[in-house]
């Protein structure tokens, strides 16, 4: 069967403000919660360092939370002797024109991007948002519209103002829902007009810790009470986002990573049952509108007394239900009973290779994933990360020669065609992680690199920011430019 994928279909990239726009505190932006983080390396993940007005520094695990309301120079600042990848980061911020000129030219007709909350509203608290913030999404928009391109926008792509994470403790305090639906508002009102597709969360089922909830306590009680006041947040958001906008359509991206029994014992099998539905919870729940009935077992087990709910709720999340599935694939992982819960990548894999950082690849794994999703919830889905982090060497002229993931990138595109014309699982589109080089989420450095674009800079942010094709760049072109037919293709 021919690889060819049905018209409309959107073919683009994805992106993160923090790992990729850079402009730190340009534009009024305020600080972010993530703008605190280190860079880092595959054996010392990126962590939080910051320094109190009192002198304190505050390490990662720490606890905190500062009195209300917070005094203005309450404000932790910066290690003279540490470096914060957000700040820079690759600087789509003065570089937007470049990158989105770029990304026309290997023919996307959609871009996912996450707009900083802090850009919009400083500390979370404004009355009125920030209109230079305003300004440059709408002048980055305008310019994706000018290309014929689809913007996808995610709203919270996981990070906060620093005020609300400080002063309330981020998503673990109620009060932060009226926050962000009215950050959401502002949205809906200044973009809603160019832009039809919308995820109102990235990774919520994975994200957990200071930088992506704002809570300092990231296990049992804290995490899934914050999780429930996201549900809540996304559903005020989705049926306000569908009242202000009708041709509007939501999603939530959600990290979903196959978990496989490592054997067929049938302790092994029960407990990648219970590990898959460490997922299947937030999926279920924001895609259905209700809370499962194996939420009580799964909620005991993470040592979860009760969650704190508003009579209201059951119906707000009904409401408030998803329209499309979307989520991020890299890898699958294998999973055997006493295992801890949510470790991914738990058990080795002997029938798969392994990239430099030790993720699995597994093609296989996306239209399994693919098919999994649509079997349980029955709505169209959207692929909106995958990709591969590779060492890229680069000549003297920036230019890489990136077999491997023109490789990986074909095998996992053959893949998600065979479920959507041999399965027949409906799918809107496909956005590669990420289109242009950028800093690594998990440990922050550029080392990891992931485009189709090259970009001059280490680890450090020393370099001259120059773009370079790669090689990928001419070859997912033509796969774009035949709507995947070029898939068939040997070579």
């Amino acid at each position: 069967m021919s690889k060819e994928l049905p018209k409309g279909f959107l073919w683009g990239g994805a992106t993160a403000d923090f790992q990729y726009e850079g402009g730190f505190e340009e534009g009024g932006r305020g600080i972010s919660s993530h703008d605190y983080e280190t860079d880092g390396s595959k054996d010392h993940p990126r962590h939080h360092t910051m320094k109190m007005p009192d002198g304190t520094i505050i390490e990662p695990n720490s606890s905190f939370i500062l009195a209300d309301p917070v005094p203005k120079d309450a404000q932790p600042v910066f290690l003279d002797d540490q470096y914060y990848p957000s700040h820079k980061a690759v600087d789509f911020y003065h570089h937007y024109k470049e990158d989105i000129k770029l990304m026309a030219g290997m023919g996307f007709n959609v871009y996912r991007f996450s707009i900083s909350w802090s850009r919009i509203f400083p500390t979370g608290e404004e009355e009125q948002p920030n209109k230079a913030g305003l300004k440059f999404y709408d002048d980055v928009i305008n310019e994706m519209v000018k290309y014929g391109m689809e913007p996808l926008i995610t709203i919270c792509h996981d990070e906060m103002p620093v005020n609300l994470a400080l002063k309330y403790d981020g998503w673990n305090s109620r009060r932060v829902i009226d926050d962000y639906v009215k950050y959401a508002k502002v949205l809906f009102e200044h973009f809603g007009d160019r832009c039809k597709y919308w995820l109102t969360f990235n990774e919520i089922n994975a994200v957990r810790g200071f930088g992506p909830t704002g809570v300092r306590n990231s296990q049992g009680q804290d995490r899934y009470q914050a999780d429930h006041n996201m549900f809540v947040a996304s559903a005020k958001t989705v049926k306000m986002g569908h009242e202000m906008m009708p041709n509007s359509q939501f999603g939530t991206m959600f990290a979903m990573s196959a978990a496989y029994a490592a054997t067929c014992k049938p302790e092994d099998m029960f407990h990648s049952l219970q590990e898959n539905r460490e997922n299947w919870y937030f999926i279920d729940v924001m895609g259905r509108g209700y809370y499962p009935k194996y939420a009580d077992e799964l909620l005991q087990r993470h040592n979860v007394e009760k969650l704190q709910m508003e009579p209201e709720d059951t119906q707000i999340l009904k409401e408030g239900q998803l329209d499309f599935i979307a989520f991020s694939y890299y890898r699958s992982s294998t999973t055997k009973a006493g295992d801890e819960w949510f470790n991914v990548g738990g058990s080795s894999n002997p029938y798969l290779k392994e990239t430099p950082w030790g993720w699995p690849v597994d093609p296989l794994g996306l239209r399994y994933t693919m098919n999994e999703i649509y079997d349980r919830i029955q709505k169209p889905i959207f692929i909106v990360e995958n990709g591969m982090g590779a060492i890229d060497q680069a000549d003297e002229n920036g230019y890489v020669e990136d077999d491997y993931r023109i490789d990986y990138l074909k095998d996992h595109l053959s893949a998600m065609s065979d479920a959507i014309n041999i399965d027949h699982v409906p799918c809107l589109g496909y956005t590669m992680w990420a289109p242009i080089d950028l800093v690594s989420l998990s440990t922050g450095e550029m080392k990891k690199r992931y485009g189709f674009v090259y970009v001059d800079m280490d680890d450090k942010g020393n370099g001259t920011l120059k773009r370079t094709p790669k090689k990928s760049y001419k070859w997912m072109k033509h796969i774009i430019e035949t709507n995947g037919a070029a898939l068939d293709e040997t070579n």
